[in-house]
């Protein structure tokens, strides 16, 4: 898989242990930044990893920042990404088995690297459960994002 990451200011330490995990899982990373400590705009970078997620050009996308609440919100604004903020194993399995979550949101301030490592491993290696339930489930989702993403 490719797995598009970025991160802001606060979250530039965790990604470089998060680019290991997927690396050493087999899978290729695109970086979209940021690689400094100065303060940055998390949307700067929640966008392009998003868009590279709707557009193909990655599978999935990780974003993390100080809480992961900002880069969730920002990712959530793109039509077609279904982004969850996630700080235990249990919700990283649950959200890609129920939601196909394809972007997900971490925050180095709240949760460490180690849980943090895991949560990337049972999230990447997790499928989305197909049953007819959840999938009903996605298509509502996606006729409420299609009422309001509408052009006016």
């Amino acid at each position: 898989m490719k797995i598009a990451i970025g991160a802001d200011h606060a979250g530039v330490r965790l990604k470089q242990d998060i680019i290991e995990v997927i690396q050493q899982m087999g899978h290729e990373v695109q970086d979209y930044g940021c690689d400094c400590n100065q303060s940055v705009d998390y949307p700067d970078y929640a966008l392009p990893v998003a868009e590279a997620v709707v557009n193909k050009e990655a599978d999935r996308g990780i974003l993390i920042c100080g809480t992961g609440i900002g880069m969730s919100i920002a990712a959530n604004k793109v039509t077609g990404i279904r982004c969850a903020l996630v700080t235990d194993l249990f919700s990283a399995q649950a959200t890609r088995e129920h939601n196909d979550t394809n972007v997900l949101a971490l925050g180095e301030r709240v949760t460490g690297p180690g849980v943090a490592q895991e949560i990337v491993k049972v999230w990447l290696s997790t499928e989305f459960s197909q049953g007819e339930r959840h999938a009903g489930r996605l298509n509502k989702v996606a006729q409420i994002e299609r009422k309001y993403h509408a052009a006016p």
